[in-house]
């Protein structure tokens, strides 16, 4: 991270070739992203951009989890739709899942080690926006032909690595891997594999037995184990402080050099095991939910809600979700929805959606439907709305859609053909998948295939955009 001077240096710099190199002719400063490290960070980042801009507070603005005073989301909202701010400094709110398309410069002060992130950080700035719409918030510029990446730490030129699985070691036994991590082992891959397991193993635990672990390991559960060992693997901490990465991975590895944690972890393992016995044959006593798994099924639902409780003004997706029924003026986009996801997978929880829905078929099975479907990511949606009891029951996004749908087409009052009907059919479809529905889709299956942007014009002419309103608006509500 930047000291004060180094940051004072790279603002005057971007001033005073901002008008003349990146943007030349230009008057007004282009909207511009800037990503910071944290949030101390981009607190000395506005500072200083405004004092060197001779700016108010108005002219940069922070736009981060901890933002005080007014809500992110109307921060980006004048951000995307008002002349101020021009610049806003983030760390990661706005790296994924928010589109801000008069954005034309994307400004890097901090290190990236993941591909895919960068990639999606960088794709703050591609989005297309017409002439007119650029205008309304940047009055001198003519059109949006291209972005300018300004890279003030050399992200560009670093080598990144592609998200890998956690568990790399799925070849080698539990009891293996904590026995070579006793042993001082501290490969990256070892250490990840053994997080992935100490978190899979807390989901199959009763709270005796978590208890036992917190005893044996002076007070650490699975989960702050596996955190533990996550944290210390992060490369971006690596990056900024090399000299530590071998204490911090001692730190986080250190109750497991306790034999009796190890042996109390793999006789855990072992019972939370099933032994198959392919002779003898079986006879239906119960069919009902084991005192065990409608614990671990409790376990799973009280921390999903808490999660979503403690998350609610940080994620995306969940401040949308949490301003229902209520219609927010953000929607809920896919790319919030797969943020949301991938915070639910992560470490220590490793959450799917077909895990939670069957955490809450164990507890109660009349208030779920459809819990013999395949699941799919949008039913996250009703996962978030029914633990936040915004809905009474527990309903697959896909059927929710098609109620809409159908509520919908009862109050419009107009009479589609078949035709017709059978596209709309298909553009509900494609919304209870992916949460919207932009013109840009039909160039797609299903809808390339039965003639794509030039026949959705065709069979609704001039009233296209208004169907693709309010089916966005009705249908994903």
């Amino acid at each position: 991270m930047q000291t004060p001077d180094q940051i004072r240096t790279i603002a005057r710099t971007f001033r005073d070739k901002l008008f003349t190199e990146i943007f030349p002719g230009r008057t007004e400063v282009p909207k511009t992203i800037v990503f910071a490290k944290d949030d101390n960070h981009a607190e000395k980042i506005v500072e200083i951009l405004r004092e060197e801009f001779a700016k108010g507070n108005d002219f940069a603005q922070k736009i981060t989890y901890r933002t005080t005073g007014e809500k992110p989301e109307n921060l980006i909202n004048a951000f995307r739709n008002s002349y101020f701010p021009r610049i806003a400094v983030t760390v990661d709110m706005i790296a994924t899942g928010t589109d801000i398309k008069p954005v034309e410069i994307v400004m890097f002060m901090r290190s990236v080690k993941s591909r895919n992130f960068f990639e999606q950080m960088k794709g703050r700035g591609v989005r297309i926006i017409a002439p007119t719409d650029l205008q309304a918030v940047t009055p001198d510029a003519k059109a949006k032909d291209h972005f300018v990446i300004v890279d003030c730490v050399g992200v560009c030129e670093q080598d990144k690595t592609d998200s890998a699985p956690m568990d790399q070691k799925k070849s080698v036994p539990f009891d293996k891997l904590l026995q070579a991590v006793a042993l001082g082992n501290v490969e990256p891959e070892v250490l990840s594999s053994v997080a992935a397991r100490l978190a899979r193993l807390d989901r199959e635990l009763t709270e005796p037995d978590r208890l036992k672990i917190m005893q044996a390991s002076g007070g650490y559960s699975l989960k702050d184990l596996a955190r533990g060992i996550v944290d210390a693997l992060d490369p971006d901490l690596a990056a900024d402080h090399p000299e530590r990465v071998e204490e911090r991975l001692t730190n986080a590895t250190k109750p497991l050099c306790d034999p009796a944690l190890r042996n109390l972890l793999i006789d855990l393992k072992k019972k939370a095991e099933q032994i198959i016995d392919t002779v003898t044959q079986d006879m239906l006593i119960e069919a009902n939910f084991s005192e065990a798994a409608r614990d671990r099924a409790q376990g799973t639902v009280d921390s999903f809600e808490r999660f979503i409780a403690d998350h609610k003004d940080e994620i995306t997706a969940l401040q949308i979700l949490y301003s229902r029924p209520q219609r927010s003026p953000e929607p809920l986009t896919f790319e919030a929805l797969k943020t949301l996801a991938d915070a639910l997978q992560a470490p220590p929880h490793l959450w799917t959606e077909g895990q939670l829905w069957q955490a809450y078929v164990a507890l109660d099975k009349t208030k779920v439907k459809g819990d013999n479907r395949r699941r799919i990511l949008t039913d996250l949606v009703s996962l978030v709305r029914f633990a936040m009891h915004q809905d009474n029951e527990l309903v697959p996004f896909p059927e929710r859609v098609n109620a809409n749908f159908k509520a919908w087409l009862a109050q419009s009052g107009t009479s589609f053909t078949p035709e017709q009907l059978h596209w709309l059919e298909m553009i509900r479809d494609h919304i209870a998948a992916n949460l919207g529905i932009e013109p840009d889709d039909f160039d797609y299956s299903p809808f390339a295939q039965e003639g794509g942007i030039g026949k959705v014009h065709q069979l609704f002419g001039a009233e296209l955009p208004k169907v693709l309103e309010a089916m966005n608006r009705e249908l994903a509500a």
